[in-house]
């Protein structure tokens, strides 16, 4: 699919370096098409990396689709440029009166506090309840999955003793929901996290519907109300290095860091880490887009 970004993107250049599809607005502009109207509301601390993971995941299927980066107002990025956020993102004060095809909402590194006591949580929670009316489908990633579920069903999170770190083996628990079409019995994805939903709680409500879950790491996949809301636990989304850099982030901190598990082969890492979960990652994504952005939402928004 082509991704229509800004044509100064730094995201840009690498991903035509690795031959995916990048549209800018003046080609977009000359097609007589409606592209998805996406929005990523970036969450994550170093905002360019989440950037070029998940267009990369985005470039799948062969439709359109306009991305619209979206950062909270109520909160200052210390990791992230200004000048990056002000040339490449736009608040929620700006797209409110919007509606939009889809949302993703990513995971933040700030699972370790409660909900309530996170600087953004009031944008937030009027965010997820604006999605309600004005969005086709959102997908909610890691810690934006939490805070959804706790949102809209309150469903708490709760506290591991251990990170869930690594590459984790998932079943596929429903195969006749769209999302998880195309996919094997078990697949691979990574997790990085201090918390968890537990899955009983998550049984609980019956509009929801767990898709895909691993005896290590617990529910990876859940659906609500026909697709409207989507959760996803860890990171399909993740680089072949990116549980590596976080790994050799915190042992440079002198924190208690474990080997991510099932990464490594025979836990060396020195040696560059096998990528095993890409495939079913980029199926996820182009089903999310296909069978619950454009296969439901109107031509004229």
């Amino acid at each position: 699919m082509p991704i229509k970004i800004q044509s100064d993107l730094p995201a840009k250049e690498v991903l035509e370096q690795e031959n995916i599809f990048v549209m800018d607005e003046s080609r977009a502009f000359h097609q007589d098409i409606r592209p998805l109207q996406i929005g990523i509301l970036n969450l994550m601390p170093v905002k360019q990396e989440t950037e070029l993971q998940l267009l990369r995941a985005l470039s799948n299927t062969p439709l359109q689709v306009d991305i619209t980066f979206i950062t909270v107002a109520s909160h200052e990025s210390k990791n992230t440029p200004t000048s990056h956020l002000n040339k490449f993102y736009t608040t929620f004060e700006h797209v409110k009166d919007k509606k939009l095809d889809g949302l993703i909402i990513t995971g933040a590194p700030i699972e370790q506090m409660e909900f309530e006591e996170v600087d953004y949580w009031e944008e937030i929670s009027g965010i997820m309840e604006w999605t309600k009316t004005h969005v086709s489908s959102t997908l909610n990633l890691c810690w934006g999955a939490q805070a959804a579920l706790y949102y809209h069903y309150g469903i708490p999170k709760r506290q591991l003793d251990e990170k869930i770190f690594g590459v984790f083996l998932h079943k596929v628990m429903n195969r006749k929901v769209p999302l998880v079409r195309g996919f094997d019995d078990f697949f691979w994805a990574p997790h990085s996290r201090h918390t968890t939903v537990d899955s009983e709680e998550i049984a609980k409500i019956e509009e929801i519907k767990i898709l895909a879950d691993s005896e290590e790491a617990g529910v990876f996949l859940a659906v609500a109300n026909e697709g409207k809301q989507i959760f996803v636990m860890g990171h399909p989304e993740y680089d072949r290095v990116t549980l590596h850099n976080e790994y050799i982030r915190d042992k440079e901190k002198g924190l208690n860091i474990q080997l991510p598990k099932h990464y490594y082969t025979d836990d060396d890492f020195n040696i560059r880490p096998n990528l095993q979960w890409r495939s079913h990652g980029n199926l996820l994504y182009a089903n999310w887009l296909n069978y619950y952005v454009y296969q439901v939402t109107p031509y004229e928004l």
